[in-house]
């Protein structure tokens, strides 16, 4: 969804995004647990987007992942830099934060370990891509995050039950 004139703050539910470039906008994705939060912002076309997506590989449920493709990191990846391209961006200058991939707890509790899959894909793709990650706060055991983009300094923020600060 590539907006263009949206301001205030916009919530990145499960399975969203959000694509902008109104620099009164702060993008906003909460309860990050196995969920991963991407941020990327093009500081000289000053667009920026935000991810909330919660599975790692579309691979694993074809038919769902047709109607849903921002719900696999694999498929929303790719639709968020789509987006953040027909608002002017370029790949070279994207910065990309990156927040959640927690488990549930020890290998015996999480054993899907939906939130190391998530990370391991999604590391993947950028470097098959030639993409760095320039901010994270990942990984964990039971650990929710909010992350949020301000659109107009590109700052990315994060916060944890125990803290709060800058990416």
């Amino acid at each position: 969804m590539a907006t263009a004139r949206l301001t205030g703050e916009r919530i990145v539910g499960v399975g969203a995004m959000c694509v902008s470039n109104a620099p009164g906008d702060r993008l906003v994705a909460h309860a990050l647990g196995s969920c991963l939060g991407v941020a990327v912002f093009d500081p000289v076309a000053r667009v920026g987007g935000l991810l909330h997506v919660p599975l790692p590989s579309s691979v694993d449920d074809r038919d769902r992942s047709r109607g849903r493709p921002l719900e696999y990191v694999d498929t929303a990846v790719p639709a968020l830099f789509r987006d953040c391209y027909k608002l002017g961006a370029t790949k070279g200058r994207l910065r990309v934060a990156v927040a959640g991939g927690a488990s549930a707890g020890d290998a015996s509790a999480d054993g899907f370990q939906i939130g190391k899959r998530n990370l391991i894909m999604l590391r993947k793709l950028l470097w098959k891509n030639g993409v760095l990650i320039h901010a994270h706060d990942v990984g964990g055991e039971r650990v929710w995050r909010t992350i949020s983009l301000d659109v107009a300094s590109g700052r990315v923020w994060l916060k944890m039950p125990d803290r709060e600060g800058e990416l």
